[in-house]
C-alpha cells in the first residue's frame, strides 16, 4: 500500500475517538497487550517517562522532550491527537516518523487488526513503541490519551511518572468527581517509580498520596519545591521567576534558590507545567541523566522549534494578533483567561467551535461577554453544530454570527479587526487543526 492508502485504511478500519467519541474507547488493556506481544513487546525495550493529566500534558511532554534533545539524547515523543499530519503523534528528536515506516507497520499489523478489531489509538500506541524500539531511542516521552489507568499507553514501566493536573473533562468516561478523575489518572503510578504532581489541589492530594504509598512510589508535589514570584510576557515568549523554598533539602540542586526561566510558550498557565518539568529534571539528573541548568534553560527557549509543538498560545499573525489555543474545558479556559489578563489589546474577537461531549454550557459561561464572537465547527461527527453553539451562547449573553468553516470565520474576524485587536481561536483541538495557517502567516 501507499502511505495515503495506509492512512485511509487505519482511519476507515479503526474506531477513532476524534470522530465518534466514547464509542471508540476500549475499557481494558487487552488489545494493547496483544498488539505489543505481536510486536515482541517493544515497550520493554526502551526507557520511558509517562505523562498524564487533564490539561498541560502535551506541553509538559514537549518541554521534557526539548530538554532531553538539548542534552544530546535520542528522544522519542508520543502525543495525541495530531493537528495536521498523523505522523505528528510519533517523533524522534522533533522529526516525524517516516511514511515508509507507517506503510511497513500497517502491512505488518493488518492481519492482527482484522483478528482483534482494535481502536485507532491502540494501534498508534503499538506503532509508536515499535518505532522507538527499532530506532533505539535513549528515552521516550509517552503522553496518555485519556485518563491513565485504562489508557492504552499504560502498559509501560517508566523511570518517572508525571501527572500535570486534575480538572473537569471526559466525566462520562472518567468519573463525576475530581477524586474519581484523579483515581483514573493515578493509575499511571507504578511500583517504586517516582511520580511528580505538577499542581496540588485539596480534592486530589490524598488520592495521589494513597496510591503512591500503596506502590512505594516516591511522590513529589512540585508546588512544594517551587514558587512563581514574577511573570512577564509578550506574544511569543515569557519569563518565569521562581524561588525554591525547599532549596536547603536538595543535595545537588540544578538551580540557585532564585532563578529565571525564559520560555517560548508564553502562556502564564505554563508556570504550573514548568514546575512539574523542573522537579522532574532534578529527579532525572539525580538518576544520572546528563541534564544541567544550562541545558534546561536553553531547551525551554526553543520548545516549538525543537519539538514542533503547536496550538498552545501560538501567535500566527501580528497586527492584529491571531492566537491559536487548544483550550476546550473549564480548566483550560480558566488558564486562558488568566493569560488574557496579562496582555494589552483593544478589542477581543473569539472564533470558537466545540464538540458535543464536552461541558459546553460551563465553558460558555466563563467566556467574556465583551468579545465579538464567530461561531463555527470542525468537520467531524462529534462537532457541535455552529447554530446550536450560537443558541447556547446566546443563553448566557454571548452573541455572534455562524460560519460553516473556521477559516471563513477567522478571515471575517480579521477583516473586522483593527491592528491592535486580538483574535483567539479556541474551543477544540480539532477546530485549531482545521486552521489553514498559510492564509494567515
Amino acid at each position: 500500500m501507499s502511505y495515503q492508502a495506509s492512512i485511509d485504511y487505519l482511519y476507515s478500519r479503526l474506531p477513532l475517538f476524534s470522530r465518534i467519541g466514547a464509542a471508540a474507547i476500549k475499557n481494558d488493556l487487552h488489545n494493547t497487550l496483544e498488539i505489543c506481544d505481536f510486536l515482541d513487546n517493544p515497550q520493554n525495550q526502551i526507557k520511558t517517562i509517562h505523562v498524564a493529566g487533564t490539561n498541560g500534558k502535551g506541553s509538559t511532554s514537549h518541554m521534557l522532550a526539548a530538554i532531553f534533545q538539548e542534552a544530546g539524547y535520542k528522544t522519542g515523543l508520543y502525543t495525541s491527537p495530531h493537528l495536521y499530519d498523523f505522523r505528528e503523534r510519533i517523533k524522534i528528536n522533533g522529526a516525524m516518523c517516516s511514511e515508509d515506516f507507517v506503510v511497513a507497520f500497517t502491512d505488518k499489523i493488518k492481519p492482527l487488526i482484522e483478528k482483534i478489531e482494535p481502536s485507532f489509538f491502540e494501534i498508534t500506541v503499538g506503532m509508536a513503541f515499535d518505532y522507538f524500539a527499532q530506532e533505539k531511542c535513549d528515552i521516550a516521552i509517552i503522553e496518555t490519551g485519556l485518563g491513565g489507568r485504562l489508557d492504552s499507553t499504560n502498559i509501560i514501566n517508566p523511570i518517572l511518572s508525571i501527572i500535570t493536573n486534575i480538572g473537569w473533562d471526559h466525566m462520562n468516561l472518567l468519573g463525576n468527581t475530581l477524586e474519581q478523575i484523579a483515581t483514573e489518572k493515578a493509575g499511571i503510578i507504578k511500583q517504586n517509580v517516582p511520580v511528580v504532581i505538577s499542581e496540588r489541589i485539596v480534592a486530589t492530594t490524598k488520592v495521589f498520596e494513597q496510591k503512591a504509598s500503596e506502590l512505594n512510589a516516591p511522590i513529589y508535589f512540585s508546588e512544594d519545591f517551587l514558587t512563581l514570584t514574577h511573570f512577564n510576557n509578550n506574544w511569543h515568549t515569557a519569563s518565569f521567576e521562581f524561588t525554591q523554598p525547599l532549596f536547603h533539602l536538595l543535595a545537588a540542586p540544578l538551580f540557585k534558590k532564585d532563578f529565571t526561566i525564559l520560555c517560548d510558550l508564553p502562556g502564564k498557565y505554563q508556570a504550573k507545567n514548568l514546575k512539574g518539568v523542573l522537579v522532574a529534571a532534578q529527579l532525572l539528573a539525580d538518576m544520572g541523566w546528563e541534564i544541567n541548568s544550562e541545558i534546561i534553560t536553553t531547551a525551554l527557549t526553543q520548545i516549538k522549534n525543537t519539538t514542533g509543538l503547536m496550538g498552545r498560545w501560538e501567535c500566527i499573525h501580528a497586527s492584529p494578533n491571531i492566537v491559536l489555543d487548544v483550550a476546550h474545558n473549564e480548566h483550560g479556559i480558566t488558564a486562558l483567561l488568566e493569560q488574557l489578563a496579562t496582555l494589552t489589546y483593544h478589542q477581543l474577537h473569539i472564533v470558537t467551535g466545540m464538540v458535543k461531549d464536552k461541558d459546553v454550557d460551563a465553558v460558555l459561561k466563563m467566556l467574556p461577554n465583551n468579545a465579538n464572537y464567530y461561531f463555527t465547527q470542525s468537520h467531524l461527527p462529534r462537532a457541535l453544530a455552529a447554530e446550536e453553539l450560537a443558541l447556547k451562547a446566546a443563553a448566557v449573553g454571548l452573541t455572534g454570527a455562524c460560519y460553516e468553516d473556521v477559516n471563513i470565520a477567522l478571515l471575517q474576524a480579521k477583516q473586522n479587526s483593527q491592528t491592535n485587536d486580538l483574535i483567539l481561536v479556541i474551543g477544540s483541538v480539532y477546530l485549531v487543526a482545521e486552521v489553514n495557517r498559510k492564509l494567515f502567516i
